[in-house]
């Protein structure tokens, strides 16, 4: 064999070898990212759709004010995805872990909504229970006497003849910041 054959030889079996280890770095590469991928999703240690929760949290509103806190208090419970707390809080606790801290900006859409005067009612007093005195601040729980859905409403104007219902959430139309305590995952 003549020698530069043998230097081909040689320079085919380095090609192989670097095409080798290319090839197992690639292999390597895709194995760590599918087993992050695998371990984010299936991670036991942190919070994911489906599991229920206890919470701690101060909500307040743009202006820093406190609305609503459970700190000093028991924590609350929830089933992520049912739908029972604000699409923005139940995001916010999803991949938190034991004990972590966070604190969100939670926009009106992801919140309670915006503020609708669709949901306002002048009503004649005379509709309402004679033993109704309405104060303008003031919450109440109205049954409808035709299908009996229930109602909270806000009074926010008293007349001689009218009264004006607000059923818009007390939240709507707010933006707001939530400081979440993910407490621990809730055994039934």
């Amino acid at each position: 064999m003549k020698k530069s054959e043998k230097l081909k030889g040689k320079t085919a079996v380095e090609n192989r070898k670097q095409q080798y280890t290319k090839y197992a770095l690639a292999a390597v590469s895709v194995v760590v990212i599918l087993s992050l991928i695998g371990f984010y999703l299936f991670n036991p240690f942190v919070a994911k759709t489906g599991d229920t929760v206890m919470v701690y949290y101060t909500g307040t509103y743009e202006n820093g004010t406190v609305f609503d806190s459970n700190v000093n208090g028991d924590p609350l419970i929830f089933t992520i995805g049912n739908k029972s707390v604000i699409p923005g809080f139940e995001e916010a606790v999803i991949g938190m872990s034991v004990n972590s801290t966070k604190t969100v900006f939670i926009p009106v859409d992801k919140a309670y909504g915006p503020h609708l005067d669709s949901l306002i009612h002048v009503v004649n007093r005379s509709t309402l229970s004679a033993d109704m005195e309405p104060v303008v601040g003031n919450r109440y729980v109205i049954t409808r006497k035709a299908d009996g859905a229930v109602s909270r409403v806000t009074i926010t104007n008293v007349t001689n003849e009218t009264v004006t219902l607000d059923e818009n959430h007390m939240l709507a139309g707010q933006n707001l910041t939530y400081t979440i305590q993910f407490a621990g995952f809730y055994n039934k």
